[in-house]
């Protein structure tokens, strides 16, 4: 990573990985909000409302919420690689690094269990 043996080195990558942390969530819940839009669609113009555009607003809102599983899954992935490839002297001791990735896991899960019940739902 850096031999600066500085552990700002590892709280700038922790930062940047809880900055990806929010991006994902905004994709995933921009997604639900998207694909929700489609029953209000329905609700209030029954009669405009066709079953192509219904899916289309679905197949949108699934996308964002993968694109946000997406950005969570590589995101992990790609601050699991800093942490391994830094000093023992950049990681301050009795501190644990692994909990930003395993939040991220989480969010990444908990996405994907949000769009297969989307999925589940609208079939």
């Amino acid at each position: 990573m850096s031999n600066l043996k500085d552990p700002r080195v590892l709280f700038a990558a922790e930062r940047t990985l809880l900055a990806w942390n929010r991006t994902s969530l905004a994709f995933i819940a921009f997604g639900f909000v998207i694909e929700r839009s489609g029953l209000l669609v329905k609700i209030l113009a029954p009669a405009e409302t066709s079953n192509g555009r219904l899916m289309a607003i679905f197949v949108v809102g699934c996308a964002f919420i993968l694109l946000g599983v997406g950005c969570a899954v590589f995101s992990a992935l790609q601050y699991r690689k800093v942490v391994l490839s830094a000093q023992p002297e950049e990681i301050p001791p009795g501190y644990s690094p692994l909990w930003g990735t395993a939040i991220h896991w989480l969010v990444a899960l908990l996405g994907v269990i949000l769009a297969g019940v989307l999925i589940q739902a609208h079939l």
